[in-house]
């Protein structure tokens, strides 16, 4: 079987490495993995390292699309992957999350007739102003094997109308939707051990102890001025006049806000601040190594909230929503947006919390192997 991988953002590199793994363990001589890379994330840091490091077969195909507007961004994307698939003829293309790659490529290969399979269907956040909201919605509905990590991102396809018990053959008007825990998992057991191992980072930036972890990347944040100051003071305040650390590896994104969006004073505290460091991106096992050593995590990433309920980490989310919404139900996460106020109380609430549970959310961490498994028995070749 021959198919074809659609990635363009880091957290898709990570995704791809669990599938490509299994691929490579399990079913070498059965699946043929071809790789496109949309170039989405195209810095070396966001993009070439991950494929080193996490052993993922290089991209046969690389669009190199580059950062633009999103509709012409998306455009690109989608004349790119149209004429892999007219060249390469797979017997599916599969996408995973919510990313501006992920639309492209299912609307490509479910116009030329090809299935769609949708690596973390069903999630939602309701919150239809977020890009990535209309993205995961666009390819679950044009997708035929549809893979939910958790029971919430089912009960969201049931209600949207999804059949839950259709039956073979599958396609894109009789798709079959499963639960089948989440390929994140199986990276954060896979890799936290070699994290241990190799990466230096906890020793280069002189972390031994009490410090706590942030990251900043969505548009709904980083595009509004108001957010990013108010999140930045927040960050401030939470490493003022105490020992605490606070480690911000900086997005593309994020940086390119910064001078425009905080004022000069809070530029300069913050600069000032030697516990307040703030960092280039880094790459997938020092990521692992911060989020399994820090006392708490803040984030705006939906990777990084289950990341730190893998690693037994409280969090706190720089949005209103959240798609993993068992995260808030069962306490492990508290909703904080962008306001400053909210966002001290609650990490001093949850830093000061001992009575934490972790639920098998999302899985055993086997959800790669099948995967692979059903796309062998339901995708015809």
């Amino acid at each position: 079987m021959k198919i074809i991988t659609v990635i363009g953002a880091r957290p898709q590199i990570i995704k791809a490495a669990a599938i490509s793994r299994a691929i490579a363990d399990k079913f070498d001589g059965k699946i043929h993995e071809i790789i496109l890379h949309t170039g989405q994330h195209y810095d070396d840091n966001m993009s070439r390292v991950f494929f080193d490091e996490l052993n993922v077969p290089k991209p046969a195909l690389n669009l190199n699309v580059g950062s633009d507007a999103q509709g012409l961004q998306t455009a690109k994307m989608l004349e790119g992957i149209e004429s892999a698939i007219q060249h390469e003829k797979p017997d599916a293309v599969l996408v995973y999350g919510d990313t501006n790659s992920t639309v492209a490529g299912g609307l490509a290969a479910s116009k030329l007739g090809v299935p769609i399979i949708h690596i973390e269907a069903g999630m939602r956040s309701f919150n239809k102003a977020m890009p990535e909201e209309i993205n995961r919605i666009v390819c679950d509905h044009v997708s035929t094997l549809l893979f939910c990590p958790t029971d919430s991102a089912l009960a969201n396809l049931n209600k949207e109308g999804f059949n839950l018990n259709s039956q073979p053959p599958y396609s894109i008007d009789n798709p079959k939707v499963y639960h089948c825990g989440d390929i994140m998992l199986d990276n954060a057991l896979y890799f936290a051990e070699l994290a241990e191992q190799k990466s230096t980072i906890l020793s280069d930036l002189n972390l031994h102890e009490n410090f706590v972890l942030a990251t900043v990347h969505r548009q709904h944040n980083t595009d509004n001025p108001d957010r990013l100051q108010s999140i930045f003071k927040a960050l401030l305040q939470l490493i003022e006049g105490n020992d605490r650390t606070l480690v911000l590896p900086l997005h593309p994104r994020t940086k390119s806000k910064l001078e425009s969006a905080l004022s000069k004073d809070l530029r300069e505290r913050i600069e000032q601040a030697s516990n307040f460091k703030v960092i280039p991106p880094v790459s997938y096992l020092d990521i692992i190594a911060l989020e399994s050593n820090a006392d708490l995590i803040l984030t705006d990433s939906g990777g990084v909230q289950k990341e730190a309920f893998f690693f037994k980490k409280p969090c706190v989310i720089l949005r209103e929503e959240t798609e993993w919404v068992e995260l808030v139900e069962n306490g492990n996460a508290k909703l904080c947006g962008a306001d400053e106020k909210l966002i001290v109380h609650a990490t001093d609430e949850l830093l000061n919390r001992s009575d934490f549970t972790y639920p098998p959310f999302y899985g055993d961490g086997k959800a790669a192997e099948f995967i692979c498994s059903e796309i062998l028995k339901h995708i015809p070749c």
